[in-house]
């Protein structure tokens, strides 16, 4: 049944609505899309946490909060959530409860603008081995930074201090994400990759495609396809903004197209739920359409899926393809933790 597939899901936003918001609660399915009873009744048995903070002063300070609060999430709920391991990936039914991965999104987490290069590496490390492994980084959110160009800049690609950073993440063996890249950030990533004979995986972990919906936080086709050709996964997006802002049907072209355009083991789910309460532009609400307003939504997409994709399809997007990416990405990260 498509209802027994385990889900893996590359990226939420529950570690901030943790550290920012005044008691705030894991377990309140009615403040968050992500809360633990939703990824629960979903199935998710592999969620990735991100660390996520903006361009501004006290963002290092936000990151050590919510790296505490993945710490908490672990110990406080281990009965609900527990680490996820290389091993485990190989069978995520055989493993009940949640398993957690934590990313960050936006470096500025690592390094506010006029923080040393070398404080921020040294917290890459420290951040990495804190959480036991870092399942990715992206350089940037929305806007500019010190490490290159945000998704809604133009004219600002890869900077010196990113292309450092690309080379401390491929020591560490930290997937790079395209989600919220400018193009020419993702282009200078990729030619910095080539050209300084990295081993770096690569990944869009919440990302549609802009040929179905033309956002500038989209993927282009040729984006998506370098990312495929080296082995990464993309993403798919459940924010409205993103997918469609009238149609919630708009969902399944994205990954139709995502499927037949670059072949079934290029998709996973990458939904972005995130606290929406606060958000001060009237326009963005809802964010979800009611067919994927919260994490329990999985099997009943899956089964509409059913009707647009190859049944051999579908546990691919739910679980195989990220589990896949994530256990062999895995399998060096915990070599080098008992190494260091």
């Amino acid at each position: 049944m498509l209802s027994s597939f385990p889900i893996v899901d590359t990226h939420c936003d529950l570690l901030s609505y943790l550290a920012v918001v005044p008691q705030a609660d894991p377990m309140k399915a009615d403040a968050i899309a992500c809360a633990l009873p939703h990824l629960q009744a979903g199935g998710v048995h592999l969620q990735v946490f991100a660390i996520y903070t903006d361009v501004r002063p006290g963002s290092m300070a936000l990151a050590d909060r919510q790296v505490a609060a993945y710490q908490h999430l672990l110990s406080a709920y281990a009965d609900r959530v527990h680490a996820m391991e290389a091993g485990k990936l190989q069978d995520l039914s055989a493993h009940p409860g949640i398993g957690a991965l934590a990313a960050i999104e936006n470096a500025a987490g690592l390094a506010e603008e006029n923080t040393p290069l070398p404080q921020a590496l040294q917290r890459l490390k420290a951040i990495h081995h804190a959480v036991g492994g870092l399942a990715y980084i992206s350089l940037t959110h929305h806007t500019e930074n010190r490490f290159g160009g945000g998704n809604y800049t133009e004219g600002v690609g890869l900077k010196a201090d990113g292309q450092k950073l690309l080379d401390a993440m491929a020591e560490l063996h930290i997937p790079i994400d395209l989600s919220h890249t400018s193009d020419l950030l993702a282009e200078g990533i990729l030619q910095h990759i080539e050209k300084a004979g990295l081993t770096l995986p690569v990944l869009a972990s919440h990302s549609n495609f802009r040929a179905v919906w033309p956002h500038a936080r989209n993927i282009s086709d040729e984006f998506a396809q370098e990312v495929v050709q080296r082995g990464g996964v993309i993403g798919i997006n459940f924010l409205r903004a993103f997918l469609d802002t009238e149609n919630p049907e708009r969902i399944f072209a994205h990954i139709v197209h995502g499927m037949e355009r670059f072949g079934p083991e290029a998709l996973c789910f990458g939904a972005d739920y995130f606290y929406t309460k606060n958000f001060p532009d009237p326009s963005r609400h809802p964010f979800y359409f009611p067919n994927v307003e919260n994490a329990s939504c999985y099997p009943s997409l899956l089964e509409k899926l059913a009707q647009y994709l190859p049944s051999a399809y579908l546990p691919k997007l739910a679980y195989q393809n990220a589990a896949a990416f994530f256990q062999r990405q895995r399998q060096v990260v915990e070599a080098g933790l008992l190494r260091g």
